[in-house]
């Protein structure tokens, strides 16, 4: 699975100008399967993102986790971080997972960053959303599991 992680101070995702998901202060996930992943994957990269040291300590140092900070996050799939750029102008998709496996592995992963003890909400899968957000730091990583 991959993600891009984006440290945030609030974040929002809405479908058709309803706002469905919500998070304050703590991480934008953006997360795509790719094809092979299964729940192993899933469940790794949840305890990952949730023990990553990327937020501020008492002496501005980045060495406190989300599970430290007790911040929320925002998961978002994106099957476009499996885009292959490497040839010709227009992006491939062939190495994201099936919609369908697709699916699963985004909820196991939500669902898996909750079991952490990580306050999580989520887009809509598949949906066309819009996400706006404030990126604290700015801080963005991305993690592959």
């Amino acid at each position: 699975m991959r993600a891009l992680l984006q440290r945030v101070s609030h974040a929002s995702v809405s479908v058709g100008g309803e706002v469905v998901g919500r998070c304050g202060p703590g991480l934008m996930i953006l997360v795509c399967a790719m094809r092979g992943d299964g729940e192993a994957q899933a469940d790794r990269l949840a305890a990952r993102v949730a023990r990553l040291r990327i937020f501020r300590d008492d002496a501005g140092k980045m060495n406190r986790s989300l599970l430290d900070t007790g911040g929320g996050a925002l998961v978002v799939s994106q099957f476009t971080l499996a885009a292959d750029t490497s040839r010709g102008n227009r992006p491939g998709f062939s190495a994201a997972a099936a919609p369908e496996d697709g699916e699963r592995l985004y909820e196991r992963f939500a669902q898996s960053l909750a079991a952490e003890g990580v306050a999580v909400e989520t887009g809509r899968f598949g949906a066309d959303m819009q996400v706006e957000l404030c990126n604290d730091g700015p801080v963005t990583i991305w993690i592959d599991a």
